[in-house]
């Protein structure tokens, strides 16, 4: 059966925006999906998150699948780097994911981020993994995704762009409930 793991973001959780949409959506179609809610997500941390993400799935194969919002992106790319260099996955979508951030407002935000945007990856080990089956999803006036992000996940995964107008930063407190792409985009790759 195919597993697909929806990681939110910073400060999100497993009912928010358009997760349960996605969540339904998916299942309606024979997939197993899990929408964890993850650890201390106002305080998101590499050495917290990405060992969560590794013991919640486990082995993952051919029929693993990943979505990711926000730092859940930086989060499973992160895992990603962890499993062993010959490992599968069925492929994975990403939203309003991000290299580097823009409009950090206060010196917390600084602090949470700082490390997620600093601590080097191995990007080719990354790419190998994901072994070209990545969409990442971009809104037009995300106030903190930075367009140059766009390349990153081009050049970095070797993700397909594709770039939706006025979503923000698909969050919740976007007013966003359903995201087409990232569904079309997911039964793509997983077909």
């Amino acid at each position: 059966m195919k597993k697909v793991f929806i990681i939110h973001g910073w400060s999100g959780y497993p009912e928010e925006g358009w997760f349960p949409w996605l969540k339904e959506e998916l299942e309606k179609r024979g997939f197993e999906v899990i929408v964890p809610a993850m650890p201390e997500p106002d305080e998101p941390k590499i050495e917290t998150w990405v060992p969560f993400l590794s013991k919640l799935i486990g082995v993952p194969d051919s029929n693993t699948f990943f979505v990711g919002h926000s730092i859940g992106c930086q989060t499973i790319i992160r895992y990603f780097e962890t499993l062993p260099k010959e490992t599968e996955i069925g492929g994975a979508v990403f939203v309003a994911g991000w290299y580097n951030l823009r409009n950090l407002e206060t010196e917390e935000e600084e602090r949470i981020a700082g490390p997620w945007v600093n601590t080097p990856r191995n990007d080719d080990k990354i790419r190998k993994i994901i072994n070209g089956k990545a969409v990442a999803i971009f809104s037009d006036n995300d106030p903190w995704v930075i367009p140059e992000n766009q390349n990153s996940w081009k050049e970095k995964v070797g993700a397909e762009i594709i770039i939706e107008h006025a979503k923000g930063h698909f969050a919740g407190d976007d007013g966003i409930k359903e995201l087409q792409s990232a569904l079309d985009a997911l039964l793509k790759i997983s077909s």
